[in-house]
């Protein structure tokens, strides 16, 4: 349909370092909205490693088949990627031909970087599994609150760094959690910038945390309680003494007399 557009867009694309990157944050199964503020747009392509979506005014045609049915224009030049997955992460570029005030076809040229954030909690002794390992992805870093530097945990020319991992369904998989496996982790491409960072915490088990929940509900016997039941106690004997005491005297010399 745009094949006599095909050249101009292959030489815009090699044009674009004076390009702002903005960075979009995506949640697994959300929206994404790659904006875009030009108005009386002809021509519009959005692209990552191949063409993605190209529009001709409001005609559009999606190219990717990952992506098909999920990538739809709205308004006059921006982007919705809808029902998002970790493998729409990366860089995406966004090249608008629009009219300005002056009546003239103009090409500007939009760079976009998507990423994902995720939480994991994972037990002691149990498997870590980060779903991580993209087609774009070249390496997987792991920072903690101890370390000075990133640690590299695997890389695609390198490999696994440690015989714990192993690699399962695009799964990056640590055995035999352990604290120090916590932290974060972050996915990046071959530009160093960041597609996936997860934070990993370690869960405590649930009856662990049934018996600390019960002990703080409990009341503890204060310090105080040890010193002042026998004080008490020495107290009430001494008054019973001297109660006794009174009784006897206001009876001399009367042993078997009953008061």
């Amino acid at each position: 349909m745009f094949k006599h557009l095909n050249l101009l867009l292959l030489l815009s694309l090699f044009n674009h370092s004076g390009s702002i990157t903005r960075s979009v944050k995506g949640i697994k199964g959300g929206d994404a909205t790659l904006s875009c503020e030009f108005k009386d747009t002809h021509y519009l392509d959005l692209s990552r490693l191949s063409s993605i979506l190209s529009c001709q005014n409001e005609e559009c045609e999606s190219e990717s088949e990952s992506q098909n049915e999920r990538v739809f224009k709205t308004g006059s030049c921006a982007v919705i990627i809808k029902n998002l997955r970790l493998s729409d992460a990366g860089k995406y570029i966004l090249t608008v031909y629009y009219t300005n005030t002056q009546a003239e076809v103009k090409r500007q040229i939009r760079t976009y970087r998507l990423h994902f954030q995720d939480e994991v909690s994972v037990k002691k002794g149990e498997e870590l599994k980060l779903d991580v390992l993209l087609p774009n992805a070249n390496k997987v870093v792991h920072w903690t609150r101890r370390s000075t530097g990133p640690k590299e945990d695997w890389s695609r020319s390198h490999g696994l760094r440690s015989d714990r991992m192993s690699i399962r369904d695009r799964n990056l998989i640590i055995s035999n959690f352990t604290a120090r496996d916590t932290g974060t982790y972050e996915v990046l491409d071959t530009e160093g910038e960041i597609l996936i960072m997860v934070t990993v915490t370690e869960s405590e088990d649930k009856m662990t945390l049934m018996n600390d929940d019960k002990q703080q509900r409990t009341p503890s016997l204060l310090p105080e309680a040890y010193w002042i039941v026998p004080v008490e106690l020495s107290v009430f004997l001494v008054i019973l003494v001297a109660l006794k005491g009174k009784r006897m005297h206001r009876c001399p010399g009367a042993q078997l007399h009953v008061c």
